[in-house]
């Protein structure tokens, strides 16, 4: 069985297409992960996110660490039996959530101590602790656990949370491989970060070559600094990384982000942005984004999107969709959430097929004209 191996099937300037093989299946690349923070896609059923054209999903190590906790996961079975998806699984590291959510945190060499934003307990988070509470989950993508500064920190700060962060990476490949069961089934991410300084990016991904790891997520981004800045970044930071290798955008993003991520080498997605926006009312559509609540869509026999094919644009017009979530019947969320997911989906497939064709360029320019308009 292969543990996990990485193909590049085409490539069309920066962007390209392939397959990640692992025990529990095939990852088709570029890949958009749903996020299923709490063991759950939120509005979604597995069997529902599957035929969405979903590979894999993320899931969260912060919350389940507190919700159920992962040794309780671990005695029911581990995640995948949990919440009954069957395929590819990855959890980030617990860390970014560590940093936004808790109401008091100290950080330090050892790690993070922090109090649960859900009771108040006392918790420590460190690159050991990360490394024994994914394998507990039973995760199938590990990432490493590393420290995500806040948008706009200065030179002197963004270099030493850059270096804290390589250290723990140092220590999260030794974490890992202690769990050897779980390591010979599973594979571990490192994290580049520096901000948005080249030169720190460059010794990050320097450093975490040097540790090796089976694919590299580019983290430090999507956290405030706008879109033309994190395609600043994106010039350069893929192709930083080794290029064998997956790179995973961490947190991103609006369907134009991926376009233009994709554009510039990057293979992996997650964000909650389809999940989150479907169930407040938001629409994405090959045209733009819809806020269905709008009072223009209460007679609208429209589809949602006219040229998507997703169950709910054939079967409920933008009318009763209207009408579910203005009533706030919860129906309403599932079904905005679905032809999200689809839409994000379907964006991620006509992107492989444009990369294989050769036609990447002729694909951004079209869907960014139409999405922009």
């Amino acid at each position: 069985m292969t543990r996990f191996a990485f193909s590049i099937a085409a490539a069309d300037g920066a962007a390209r297409t392939g397959v990640i093989r692992m025990q529990r299946g095939e990852i088709r690349t570029p890949a958009f992960m749903p996020v299923g923070t709490a063991a759950t896609v939120k509005a979604m059923r597995p069997a529902e996110v599957r035929a969405t054209g979903a590979d894999i999903i993320l899931g969260n190590t912060y919350h389940l660490m507190l919700r159920p906790t992962a040794e309780r996961m671990a005695r029911l079975g581990g995640l995948h039996k949990f919440m009954g998806w069957d395929r590819p699984i990855l959890t980030d590291s617990g860390g970014y959530q560590v940093m936004s959510l808790s109401a008091l945190t100290k950080q330090s060499e050892e790690g993070v101590a922090f109090q649960s934003h859900l009771d108040g307990s006392r918790h420590m988070l460190t690159p050991e602790r990360s490394m024994e509470i994914q394998r507990l989950l039973g995760s199938d993508i590990v990432m490493a656990f590393d420290e995500c500064p806040p948008n706009g920190v200065d030179a002197k700060r963004a270099e030493a949370s850059m270096e804290r962060s390589m250290r723990w990476a140092a220590r999260s490949r030794a974490g890992f491989d202690t769990g050897e069961e779980h390591a010979e089934r599973s594979a571990l991410f490192g994290i580049q970060q520096g901000s948005l300084d080249e030169t720190l990016r460059g010794r990050s991904a320097a450093a975490l070559t040097d540790i090796g790891f089976d694919g590299y997520a580019i983290g430090g981004l999507a956290v405030g600094e706008g879109q033309e800045a994190m395609f600043g970044v994106l010039d350069y930071a893929p192709a930083q990384l080794p290029a064998d290798k997956p790179r995973y955008l961490m947190g991103v993003g609006k369907p134009d982000d991926l376009v233009g991520a994709v554009a510039r080498g990057v293979d992996m997605f997650d964000c909650v942005l389809p999940t989150r926006s479907g169930r407040n009312g938001q629409a994405f559509t090959r045209d733009g984004p819809l806020n269905i609540r709008n009072a223009k869509f209460a007679e609208d026999e429209a589809p949602l999107d006219a040229d998507c094919h997703c169950p709910v644009c054939t079967t409920w017009s933008r009318a009763y969709l209207h009408h579910l979530v203005r009533s706030g019947e919860m129906l309403g969320a599932m079904l905005m959430t679905q032809h999200n997911l689809h839409f994000y989906q379907d964006l991620m497939q006509g992107m492989r097929d444009a990369i294989g064709a050769g036609t990447f360029a002729v694909f951004q320019r079209d869907f960014e004209a139409r999405y922009k308009r």
